[in-house]
């Protein structure tokens, strides 16, 4: 996968860190920027007395200070699920405020700022997921800024189907403050680290495709007309879309002419995602079937078949 995630602590409170360096779609100084961060966290860690990572070097002295900054007005994705397919790149924004010291310089160029969701525990995330950049943050007063960002999912390489599930955003900022993060004798008391936890949820969801065919075209009045159609989702570990099997499927109907539909019978998808339903014809119109959605799952519905009824 293209993220993995390591767990840091500042003041003995665990918290997570995002960083393996990002895959090849995301530009060079953004993966050296957080490759950097995650030299902070991985000393805020030690210092807690959790076990040390290798990155740090022996004759690094001190212990990050707690950085005067906070967040708030955390929103993912404009509070809906993030819907994935099979291959293509899902970008769902991602907007906050954070409130900090007068003394705090949130525009210097090695201050880091970013929210990033995790799903499993705050000790031991399951999985990852941030943005390709950093988010902008804009100055409101001399200590709040309203600041926006990204979640970017590529399904192919950071998802698998246990995914499908509710995440927690966590925010986080770093202060260099001049220091060098590549100097073998880093003084940590020099450098701001502060996160913060559990601000908002969000739901990761498998892309739904639902197709129907009715029929036979034409129809006689008061014959049996069949629809038939299949419902299919995102597999994350398999890279295509598989029958969603034992779920209730709506026939539903519109007349020709207006523009609301009406559910006529309910039916299950088979052990293959199909599904099948038969109801006496009456009049001209569209037909469709309609999945209501689950937890993991979005609702959708197939696009209308109109049968001409003689």
């Amino acid at each position: 996968m293209r993220i993995r995630a390591t767990v840091a602590a500042v003041s003995g409170a665990l918290a997570l860190s995002a960083f393996a360096i990002p895959g090849a779609h995301a530009a060079d100084a953004s993966a050296a920027s957080r490759a950097d961060v995650a030299k902070v966290q991985e000393a805020a860690r030690a210092a807690s007395g959790k076990a040390a990572f290798s990155t740090s070097s022996a004759a690094d002295t001190g212990t990050p200070y707690t950085l005067d900054l906070s967040f708030s007005n955390v929103k993912v994705n404009n509070g809906k699920p993030i819907v994935a397919g099979i291959s293509n790149k899902v970008t769902a924004p991602v907007t906050f405020t954070v409130t900090h010291g007068a003394d705090v310089d949130i525009t210097a160029a090695d201050t880091y700022i970013d929210l990033e969701i995790y799903r499993g525990t705050y000790d031991e995330p399951e999985n990852v997921l941030f943005g390709d950049d950093f988010p902008s943050c804009t100055a409101t007063s001399t200590t709040v800024a309203s600041c926006k960002g990204t979640i970017d999912v590529y399904p192919d390489t950071d998802l698998v189907n246990a995914d499908a599930a509710t995440w927690k955003a966590i925010g986080y900022a770093v202060a260099w403050n001049g220091v060098n993060p590549d100097s073998d004798d880093i003084d940590w008391s020099k450098v701001g680290y502060v996160d913060q936890d559990a601000l908002a949820t969000t739901k990761l969801q498998r892309y739904s495709k639902l197709t129907v065919n009715a029929g036979p075209e034409p129809v006689t009045k008061g014959k049996t007309l069949t629809a038939t159609g299949k419902l299919t989702r995102a597999n994350w570990e398999t890279h295509s879309y598989k029958g969603y099997t034992n779920q209730p499927v709506k026939l539903q109907f519109r007349k020709a002419g207006t523009s609301t539909y009406t559910t006529i019978k309910t039916v299950t998808s088979d052990s293959y995602g199909n599904v099948k339903a038969t109801t006496t014809a009456s009049t001209d119109g569209y037909w469709r079937f309609r999945f209501e959605g689950t937890s993991t799952t979005p609702a959708v519905s197939a696009t209308g078949d109109y049968v001409d009824v003689k």
